[in-house]
């Protein structure tokens, strides 16, 4: 996962395949970066061309920690592959889900 700032929030670049072989990793990254104070985090799925029932539970266990503390978790940029994946698990009513970068950074005030 690469993360980049724009200002007050994080944008996780989440990796090409999110499944359960780099679920620690992208887990403890992803925690890492609330715990370390991040109160709005954008997950970034624009190079992910597959995302596994691991995959999400990462995303959602992200969204609930931020929630939790009072920020935020949105999502941008999914392909029509993993947008699908997340129509059929119910994701979409869970998450707030951007077309772009642009607009999900618009949501935060941007």
């Amino acid at each position: 996962m690469e993360i980049r700032t724009i200002g007050d929030v994080k944008i996780a670049v989440m990796e090409s395949k999110f499944d359960s072989s780099i679920a620690k990793d992208e887990e403890a990254a992803l925690i890492g970066l609330i715990q370390g104070g991040a109160g709005k985090v954008i997950g970034d799925l624009s190079g992910t061309e597959y995302i596994s029932s691991a995959g999400l539970r990462i995303l959602l266990l992200g969204a609930k920690t931020l929630q939790a503390s009072g920020g935020r978790f949105v999502l941008c940029c999914l392909r029509p592959y993993v947008h699908e994946i997340f129509e059929t698990a119910g994701f979409t009513r869970i998450f707030d889900i951007y077309d772009s970068e642009k607009d999900a950074l618009k949501s935060f005030g941007k």
